[in-house]
């Protein structure tokens, strides 16, 4: 729809992803991807990274609305305001004078433009389940104030400006996690978000993300922070829930989790294979040319370096053995492929984070009109096949960890380690359940790993006839990086009971280094006794990358 142009209007050119070239749109992304957060503050309304929402939403880190944005979020609302003045005689716009979805055909009157938007978010409150967790409430709130700054969605100042102040304040909105089938955008979860903005729902302020939440009602909370409520206006409603950062930011977070357990499972793997007396030379550096994958060449550098100067090793120099287990020798190949995997699905969200996902979307041109074009930016698709794909990548870590872990307690296929690594076996158990507890974690990923993305159900009377089930990949990965950690965890803790059986011979530095770290929260294994809390006691050194700073501290940074 072309609109008379808003005051002032001005060329502003083109949004990163707009740009011509996709060599350009490349370098552009990756050149952002490796610039680390220079400070505590996250401007919205230029390109923020994912480092970016993670600091946001877990370390709480302040945001302030870039300048050059106000001014077109400003500018884009004029369009609005353009059709608000025109009254009943403006054309149908939608969203703004119709309703929604398989009603955007029912003209709305100008007297009822307020309520309809209020109407908008009430009636698309409809999430289900357990709530999400504060990081993730606070990740989708930072997205949905980068779109809104983006100067597309045609908003009021005073709606990104609340948005930006709850996160400053700490005000959380209680968001449940079910609801969304990713197309439209992720419109029940957002709803949730908008309504606590207009002081209706429930929400909490919040100084740690991982403290224990009580919700209260939003309006109680907003007066206690000093927020006015917003007082919706035409199409700022349908501006707040329509985009795909529900997924975004579950997605984003979970993203970083599996990034760090890519380490992990290198630290894992080195451990396993000192600890069962492994080979190094599959990790040759020209055998890494010889088939030049990525990540296949980082895990192998990476795993030169945790064995380097290993007293074990030097051990078995000239044993018998030809070759080792798959688990063992080809974990540049898996953890590697994993590696690729999630760089694609980085590039993918990376892009997202900076992405105008609103409909209809404000276009200011440098001529006499504005533009206001209906579109489908909101759907999921990208999202949806990206997450279901990093799902499967991070569980690969756990199925081959598993592997390394049967290695270590299977008399069977260990060499001069006792059965389950007990210390009197028979009498002991040792591991022998912490390897069921890790299958069972790897046959629920399985399950986990099935793709929502190749599932659709029309909704809206057949008008959202395709959907992309984005919202449940990302759930979905959530739970299969939770699953992967613990497993890793269990690697970890029966590897290092390896290492110990293997004295006096040293193992290298890193693998040291790794087995001190852990040592000085779960003790040496004299006897059966329960493993749970170390189970959990290793998880959250991995988790808090406590596991990886001790080892490169002693083998220098790793990949």
């Amino acid at each position: 729809m072309h609109l008379p142009a808003p005051k002032n209007a001005v060329f502003r050119g083109p949004h990163p992803t707009q740009l011509a070239s996709p060599i350009t749109i490349r370098v552009f992304f990756n050149t952002l991807l490796s610039v680390r957060l220079m400070s505590e503050l996250v401007r919205v309304g230029r390109p923020i990274a994912c480092s970016d929402l993670e600091a946001v939403a877990r370390r709480m880190c302040p945001v302030e609305v870039d300048a050059d944005a106000r001014v077109a979020v400003l500018r884009s609302r004029e369009a609005i305001e353009a059709i608000v003045s025109a009254g009943d005689a403006a054309p149908n716009v939608y969203g703004v004078n119709t309703g929604f979805g398989a009603l955007s055909e029912t003209r709305i009157s100008a007297a009822d433009v307020r309520e309809l938007q209020r109407n908008l978010v009430r009636s698309h409150s409809t999430g289900i389940g357990a709530d999400l967790a504060p990081d993730a409430v606070r990740g989708i709130m930072l997205l949905r104030a980068q779109v809104l700054a983006l100067g597309h969605s045609g908003v009021r100042a005073e709606v990104l400006d609340t948005l930006v102040a709850m996160l400053n304040k700490g005000v959380v909105p209680r968001v449940p996690s079910q609801g969304s089938v990713g197309a439209s955008g992720d419109l029940a979860p957002l709803a949730h978000l908008a309504l606590a903005m207009i002081g209706e729902g429930e929400a909490a302020i919040v100084t740690d993300v991982n403290a224990t939440v009580t919700y209260e009602p939003a309006a109680d909370v907003l007066a206690r922070a000093r927020i006015s409520p917003v007082v919706l206006e035409a199409k700022e409603g349908l501006a707040l829930i329509n985009g795909t950062q529900y997924m975004a930011s579950l997605g984003t977070l979970a993203l970083r989790d599996a990034e760090r357990l890519c380490l992990a499972a290198d630290i894992a793997g080195a451990m396993s294979l000192e600890a069962l007396k492994g080979s190094n030379a599959p990790f040759d550096d020209r055998l890494q040319r010889a088939r030049p994958h990525p990540g296949q060449s980082l895990v192998a550098a990476n795993l030169r370096s945790l064995l380097a100067e290993s007293a074990i090793m030097d051990s078995h120099k000239n044993c018998g053995r030809v070759q080792d287990a798959y688990s063992l020798r080809c974990m540049p190949q898996v953890h590697g492929a994993s590696r690729d995997a999630l760089g694609w699905v980085r590039e993918v969200l990376s892009r997202e984070l900076n992405s105008v996902t609103d409909n209809p979307s404000v276009f200011l041109n440098e001529g006499a009109e504005a533009d206001l074009i209906s579109g489908g930016n909101f759907h999921g698709q990208p999202l949806a096949l990206s997450l279901d794909l990093a799902a499967m990548a991070v569980a690969e870590l756990a199925n081959i960890s598993e592997r390394r872990v049967e290695q270590l307690v299977n008399p069977a296929l260990s060499t001069g380690l006792t059965p389950f690594l007990a210390v009197g076996s028979g009498l002991h158990s040792g591991f022998m359940i912490a390897q069921v507890a890790s299958a069972s974690l790897v046959s629920e990923n399985k399950v986990l790993c099935h793709p929502a993305s190749v599932d659709s159900i029309p909704s809206s009377a057949g008008r959202e006839d395709h959907v992309s089930m984005g919202s449940v990949s990302a759930r979905k990965l959530l739970s299969v990086v939770a699953n992967v950690r613990n497993a890793l965890a269990i690697e970890i803790m029966t590897a290092a009971a390896g290492v110990d059986q293997r004295k006096p011979l040293a193992p290298s530095r890193g693998v040291g280094a790794a087995l001190a770290c852990v040592r000085e929260r779960v003790a040496p294994m004299t006897g059966d006794r329960v493993l749970y809390k170390d189970i959990a006691a290793v998880a959250e050194l991995i988790a808090t990358g406590a596991l990886a700073r001790a080892v490169e501290a002693a083998t220098g940074p790793l990949a």
